[in-house]
């Protein structure tokens, strides 16, 4: 019990103490309610896998209504005068925009790409861009580029007018403000697979369905971004204008934007790499171009063609990366002033070479990269993953081969962990996220992440889940282990991290599906290589954060304890990792979700699950399946984006 001295009372450091700890009072009063409800539950349903009695089967409505949708996409008003409306200025727009692009032909695009690089970011860049497309045209994907680019140039034009309007009403009106972040927030956790079947059933497989997946799943950081930017405008900029008798279209003109620049720039940046990451994957679905070349390749395990169309993809990713980010640094370093992003002469000269360019190539009948301009290097690389089949997969002395790795992961880490949660009684498996979920959060996240968890039984496909989720997790882990032990030494070394950062710069730009074609290479086909290409794409971030958070530490806590007699590892130990907690976190959410984006990817190189039957759903035109798929895939992203992101709180001061 607790006592009391001369000095004051003694904080009692027994039972009653360990009761007033947060996190001890909630799994205390979790287990009650436990105690209570378990008996109940098994006794009326069984204690293993998600009873049958609890599931509903949405395979006949979904159908109905999938059947209903193909039946009246020509005939229902709803199709013919909205939907329809939209699906044509969709068409005509990319066909529209992939012509411009094909009469520019290959020398007016090459030329056009150099100019626009060196008028935003200098000649080291222009040289960079305009070699990039060259290299386009001498893999024999120069068409399939333009196709990507017209996509591209609509949907992104589309995201970035949708989100700076929502940006707009979120950073002028609190309420609306209000009502978008826990939608925003919600989308970005979302992979980019469960937007693709709710679009495909509108609107058929095609373009029309791939620019409306791109332009939602694209639209959300524009947003974000420029109703952040607009809410952080300095206030005493906006005071000093409106003392000046600027009315509210005068400051937002004049004041809110050009301050924001910066901000909104960013958000272009952001919706151009989610946009061609989105574009990409949504050749499943029709889009064609690039992500068709390598879809395509990688179903017949062509890595050799696979690589042909990958390769594009990863310098479109560069150069936009580079000349977007270098639009934003000089937007922030004129600050109001953006005349160097003008620059109507320069504009002007650069728009009359393109021309030029693009008329003497027509003249000249080169409109068409030209077939003998070609490098077939499918043939050289098939026969150098025949020589790694041969040498590496297997049988390679002390450290054996990748094949080898692959299956003793699949048989030690993957399957043992999906056996063990699968064998989990249903009412477990709640209880296990409510308990994460509640001591990172508040009982509401808590309530939403176990929602979610039970939608995912009651839509029936609890076991497949489940084994999704346990690619996540076995992928989460090997991730956090490199990207802490890769992000501690950034941190604690200046040239390590210097010259980490290109490399980490490259792989943060590159779209999810590219990771597929190395991993396929080095590793066939299986679940092992879809949490193999999760892993590297989501490591960058995290030893970017976990870098970032290390480096961030209290110079004067850390001093202190130097001077204490501190050594490295307890400073690292003591010091540096528990004030970190809050960036580690970040680490450990962003991790998990951006695994799971590639996990669920990987069902078109054998990972199986959820992604599989979405494969499959499209593949054989079975919406229902995955439908429910990817409805699921929506459920245990927002389950596990709760578990993992602890909730802000503010607590009143003496509670």
């Amino acid at each position: 019990m607790a006592t009391a001295t001369a000095s004051g009372p003694v904080r009692d450091t027994g039972i009653g103490a360990l009761l007033r700890h947060r996190a001890v009072a909630k799994l205390l009063l979790l287990a009650l309610a436990a105690a209570v409800l378990v008996p109940i539950v098994s006794a009326k349903w069984a204690s293993g896998a998600w009873p049958h009695a609890l599931t509903v089967d949405l395979t006949e409505p979904l159908g109905r209504a999938s059947d209903w949708i193909i039946d009246n996409r020509d005939s229902h008003p709803l199709f013919t005068y909205f939907f329809g409306h939209v699906s044509n200025a969709i068409v005509l727009s990319v066909r529209g925009v992939y012509l411009v692009l094909l009469a520019a032909g290959w020398a007016g695009v090459t030329v056009a790409a150099g100019l626009i690089a060196w008028r935003v970011a200098g000649v080291r860049l222009a040289v960079t861009a305009s070699a990039a497309f060259a290299a386009c045209g001498l893999l024999g994907m120069w068409v399939p580029t333009m196709q990507t680019l017209a996509l591209m140039v609509v949907a992104v034009l589309a995201s970035i007018v949708i989100g700076a309007l929502l940006g707009l009403a979120g950073g002028l009106n609190d309420r609306v403000f209000r009502i978008l972040r826990p939608v925003l927030d919600t989308m970005q956790v979302l992979p980019a697979y469960a937007y693709l079947l709710p679009f495909a059933l509108i609107f058929g497989m095609g373009v029309p369905a791939a620019v409306i997946a791109t332009v939602v799943y694209a639209a959300p950081p524009m947003a974000r971004l420029t109703a952040l930017g607009l809410r952080g405008a300095d206030g005493g900029v906006l005071e000093a204008v409106t003392s000046l008798g600027a009315t509210g279209r005068q400051r937002l003109f004049s004041a809110r934007l050009p301050l924001a620049a910066k901000q909104l720039l960013l958000g272009v940046n952001q919706t151009i790499m989610m946009a061609l990451s989105m574009a990409v994957i949504a050749s499943v679905i029709g889009a064609g171009g690039l992500g068709d070349r390598v879809y395509q390749a990688l179903s017949t395990v062509d890595v050799g063609q696979a690589l042909a169309g990958g390769i594009p993809i990863v310098l479109l990713a560069v150069v936009l990366d580079r000349v977007t980010a270098a639009a934003g640094e000089k937007a922030g370093a004129h600050g109001q002033d953006t005349s160097a992003l003008r620059g109507w002469r320069g504009w002007s000269v650069a728009a009359a070479v393109t021309v030029a360019a693009a008329l003497a190539a027509r003249f000249a009948d080169r409109l068409e990269w030209p077939t003998d301009w070609v490098v077939n290097i499918a043939p050289s690389v098939n026969t150098a993953k025949e020589w790694m089949v041969d040498h590496l997969y297997t049988g390679v002395p002390v450290v054996g081969g990748t094949a080898d790795w692959a299956s003793h992961f699949t048989t030690w880490v993957l399957n043992p962990v999906r056996d063990g949660l699968q064998g989990l009684p249903w009412w477990a498996a709640l209880l296990i996220v409510a308990a994460l979920a509640w001591l990172i959060g508040t009982w509401q996240t808590a309530l939403t992440a176990v929602a979610a968890m039970a939608a995912i039984g009651v839509f029936g496909v609890w076991d497949k889940s489940l084994d999704t989720l346990a690619q996540v997790l076995a992928g989460v882990a090997v991730t956090l282990v490199l990207g802490f032990a890769i992000g501690i030494a950034a941190a604690r070394s200046t040239r390590f991290e210097r010259l980490l950062r290109p490399v980490l710069d490259v792989f943060q730009t590159l779209p999810q599906f590219v990771y597929l074609i190395p991993v396929v290479a080095l590793f066939g086909i299986g679940r092992a290589p879809a949490v193999a290409a999760a892993v590297v794409y989501a490591l960058p971030a995290v030893v970017r954060i976990t870098t970032q958070g290390l480096r961030e530490v209290d110079a004067a806590a850390m001093e202190s304890s130097r001077s204490l007699g501190a050594t490295s590892w307890q400073l690292l130990r003591k010091v540096q990792l528990p004030l970190a907690r809050p960036a580690l976190l970040l680490a450990l959410n962003q991790g998990v979700v951006l695994v799971l984006a590639v996990v669920v990817i990987g069902g078109l190189v054998g990972g199986g699950a959820l992604g599989y039957d979405v494969v499959f759903g499209i593949a054989q035109g079975d919406l229902a399946t995955g439908l429910v798929a990817g409805v699921a895939i929506v459920c245990l992203g927002l389950m596990l984006d709760r578990v993992t992101q602890p909730t802000e709180r503010r607590v009143k001061k003496g509670a």
